[in-house]
Protein backbone atom coordinates (compact mmCIF):
# COMPACT_ATOMS: atom_id res chain seq x y z
CA UNK A 1 0.00 0.00 0.00
CA UNK A 2 1.15 3.41 -0.77
CA UNK A 3 1.44 6.45 1.02
CA UNK A 4 -1.57 8.40 -0.87
CA UNK A 5 -4.16 4.92 -0.59
CA UNK A 6 -2.95 4.97 3.62
CA UNK A 7 -3.43 8.43 3.81
CA UNK A 8 -6.79 8.14 2.25
CA UNK A 9 -8.44 5.30 3.94
CA UNK A 10 -7.05 6.82 7.04
CA UNK A 11 -8.86 9.83 6.25
CA UNK A 12 -12.33 8.51 5.38
CA UNK A 13 -11.95 5.66 8.49
CA UNK A 14 -10.83 9.04 11.17
CA UNK A 15 -13.94 10.88 9.70
CA UNK A 16 -16.05 7.89 9.98
CA UNK A 17 -15.17 7.13 13.22
CA UNK A 18 -15.66 11.30 14.29
CA UNK A 19 -18.75 11.18 12.60
CA UNK A 20 -20.07 7.73 14.23
CA UNK A 21 -18.93 9.37 17.83
CA UNK A 22 -20.78 12.58 17.15
CA UNK A 23 -24.63 10.89 16.13
CA UNK A 24 -24.18 8.24 19.11
CA UNK A 25 -23.47 10.83 21.44
CA UNK A 26 -26.78 12.93 19.64
CA UNK A 27 -28.73 9.86 20.39
CA UNK A 28 -28.04 9.32 24.05
CA UNK A 29 -28.68 12.88 24.57
CA UNK A 30 -32.02 12.11 23.03
CA UNK A 31 -32.47 9.56 25.13
CA UNK A 32 -31.68 11.09 28.43
CA UNK A 33 -33.61 14.09 27.65
CA UNK A 34 -36.58 12.21 27.05
CA UNK A 35 -35.68 9.67 29.98
CA UNK A 36 -34.89 12.73 32.23
CA UNK A 37 -37.47 15.82 30.51
CA UNK A 38 -36.60 19.48 32.10
CA UNK A 39 -39.01 21.02 34.67
CA UNK A 40 -40.48 24.49 33.68
CA UNK A 41 -40.18 27.04 35.94
CA UNK A 42 -43.85 28.44 36.70
CA UNK A 43 -42.75 32.84 35.71
CA UNK A 44 -43.48 35.26 38.10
Amino acid sequence: MDNVTFGLTLLVVGMGGTLAALGLLAVMMNLLKKIFPAKEEPSN
